[in-house]
């Protein structure tokens, strides 16, 4: 496709002169391009599919960046990228030193706030509109929001807020029906009951518009008709939910039609108080593979455009830990799984099928399903939570208070711990490890092989007495020479010198293995401690370590409360006063990159291992 229009976009300025044929040919040449660019960067493509008109349609509304977008998640912005100055750095998305995935305002004065996490949107945006209303400034605050988001308490808390706080403040309901899992709850079959009964307000943004442009009597007139409305809705059906909490509410409409958006767009900016603008969108639209499979398009890998055919790779942790999970549930019908709106990324679709009644996908909400799970526990249950490491940070206090306090058993299935890639700086899984090892009476395991990460889970599911993590990477195992047997103990310990000690643990230990064999050949004997379970930490460990001179600890978190930190405070408790290198992330939010390229940055590759401990030896 030639992009006659796009090309010309260089400001959200450039949208204003456009005419309705323009801005949906635009919409079709923005399509073309993402579709493009992601089958060959990866990315999220379902979502952002489903939100090309409406970008085109705020940014031929408002003014950005005076009037501030909060985009919820932020995985959905392509577009929004490509209608604010980006279009020559859009071949860059999710590439090392190029544009990030989701919104960056260390990248645009467009992106107003960071976002890479579900449910906050409506919070910050009435945060930035009350400041607005406080220094007298006019401009627009606009908070998008999916329906899959609405499942997350922090959503409802803001909207509570929002609705009684006299703010102009705009909050768009992007309705898809679809989350990164199917939705589930009542808040579904609600937006779906409203959804279905339309007629009231077809001809209420006209309506407004063109009222308010009468003079002295045109807005008495729209009151009117506004409270006549209200009559005649309350007689349809009760009141709206949202207007229950102080918006006004505007739809459902098409929000794949760039012209009534732009209506009721206009007839939004018009209102004093909160409004909520409900659009239903179709995630994938104008890409039928993607239409057809939207989950399996949300986040994807190269693929071809033609085909729709995309590599699924060998098998990886996640797919492993559910097929383990199957296996135990087989046996034991106790044994129950939860699932925070991402059933297919965490590796439990299979499990969703063959255990139907003991499957539990609670929407986006972390928090929920940490005391949900405590509560199942209690109940007799042993529930599983498969989540991703950056989301379970959401669910700290739960963990404390209704998971550890409590002393009941539950297991965590922390996917995606350490470095993720390209998603980027919202997703790094880098402080897990620090703060579940502040919280006492956990047990977690960090394996690095399949074997182990088998036997972890079958281990915690027999055995365990309290709250157990199981962290492992994203993506495959790695291979790690046939001299080392690993065990199924709390560590593997392989002694090869008396004067050097490496310990590591998780997917570093890989590359520390492969390290040392580089380093025999270079006549540089290195024993090797690898931990199996990093909390608590055997004390067998500490009697070992502390007869060595030199001791490098690698591991792939940020320093601050990690493992390594912990270890040096026991080792100089009892008595050690010798050499001791921390190899660790410093501490400081991670950019998108490979998972390669990030190991070689933060000197945990194998390469980075012998050449630091090489020039240590010979300094």
């Amino acid at each position: 496709m030639e992009y006659k229009i796009l090309k010309n976009i260089n400001s959200p300025q450039d949208l204003k002169k456009l005419n309705i044929d323009e801005l949906n040919l635009l919409s079709a040449e923005i399509r073309d391009y993402m579709i493009k660019t992601v089958s060959q960067n990866g990315g999220h493509l379902s979502s952002n599919l489903g939100v090309v008109e409406l970008s085109v349609a705020l940014h031929k509304t408002f003014d950005s960046p005076n009037d501030k977008f909060v985009w919820d998640v932020g995985h959905q912005i392509y577009a929004h990228k490509l209608l604010t100055g980006r279009i020559k750095e859009f071949k860059s998305l999710r590439k090392e030193n190029g544009i990030s995935g989701f919104c960056a305002p260390n990248e645009s004065e467009h992106d107003t706030f960071y976002s890479g996490h579900s449910s906050t949107s409506i919070s910050a945006a009435l945060g930035i509109a009350v400041a607005n209303k406080n220094l007298k400034n006019n401009d627009y605050t606009v908070a998008i929001i999916g329906d899959g988001a609405l499942t997350g308490g922090m959503a409802y808390e803001a909207l509570n807020n929002a609705g009684r706080s006299g703010t102009k403040l705009i909050v768009i309901l992007n309705d898809n029906e679809m989350s990164i899992s199917e939705n589930v709850g009542s808040i579904a079959r609600y937006l779906a009951v409203v959804r279905s009964k339309p007629e009231y307000n077809r001809l209420k943004a006209r309506t407004e518009k063109g009222l308010n442009k009468i003079p002295l009597i045109g807005s008495h007139i729209a009151k009117l008709l506004s409270r006549i409305k209200k009559e005649i809705k309350s007689s349809m059906y009760e009141s709206t939910f949202f207007e229950d909490l102080g918006f006004k509410y505007m739809g459902p409409i098409d929000g794949h039609n760039i012209e009534h958006l732009c209506e009721a767009l206009d007839s939004a900016k018009l209102s004093d108080e909160p409004v909520l603008l409900h659009i239903n969108t179709i995630k994938g639209k104008g890409y039928d593979f993607a239409e057809k499979h939207p989950s399996m398009y949300h986040g994807i890998s190269k693929f071809d455009v033609d085909s729709g055919e995309y590599s699924t790779g060998t098998t990886n942790f996640s797919e492993e830990f559910g097929k383990k999970l199957c296996e135990l549930a087989e046996k034991n019908k106790n044994v129950c799984a939860i699932t925070a709106a991402m059933s297919l990324g965490t590796g439990l679709n299979d499990f969703s099928e063959k255990f139907s009644d003991r499957f539990y996908d609670v929407g986006i909400a972390e928090q929920h399903a940490v005391t949900f799970a405590s509560g199942l526990a209690k109940g007799g249950m042993i529930p599983v939570f498969a989540v991703y490491s950056t989301f379970l940070q959401r669910a700290y206090d739960q963990l404390v208070h209704d998971g550890t306090l409590q002393k009941q058993k539950l297991i965590i299935g922390l996917d995606r711990a350490g470095f993720v890639g390209e998603d980027g700086v919202t997703h790094q899984g880098v402080l897990d490890v620090s703060y579940l090892n502040s919280i006492p009476d956990i047990t977690v395991y960090s394996p690095y092989t399949y074997d182990r990460l088998r036997f972890d889970i079958e281990n915690a599911v027999d055995s365990a007495k309290n709250l157990t993590v199981i962290r492992y990477p994203r993506g495959t195992e790695s291979d790690i020479p046939d001299c080392y047997n690993i065990s199924n103990n709390d560590f593997d310990y392989f002694e090869n010198s008396n004067d050097i000690l490496i310990i590591a643990y998780g997917r570093v230990s890989a590359n520390v293995f492969n390290a040392v064999e580089i380093l025999k050949e270079k006549n540089i004997s290195v024993s090797v401690l690898i931990l199996n379970k990093i909390k608590p930490i055997n004390p067998e460990i500490i009697d070992i370590a502390k007869k060595y001179n030199t001791i490098f600890f690698y591991e792939e978190s940020v320093k601050s409360g990690s493992i390594g930190e912990s270890f040096a405070d026991n080792l100089l408790n009892n008595g050690f006063n010798k050499q001791y290198f921390h190899i660790a992330v410093e501490d400081k939010f991670i950019p998108h990159a490979s998972v390669q390229s990030l190991m070689k940055k933060y000197k945990l590759d194998t390469d980075s291992i012998v050449k630091n401990i090489m020039e240590k030896m010979n300094g």
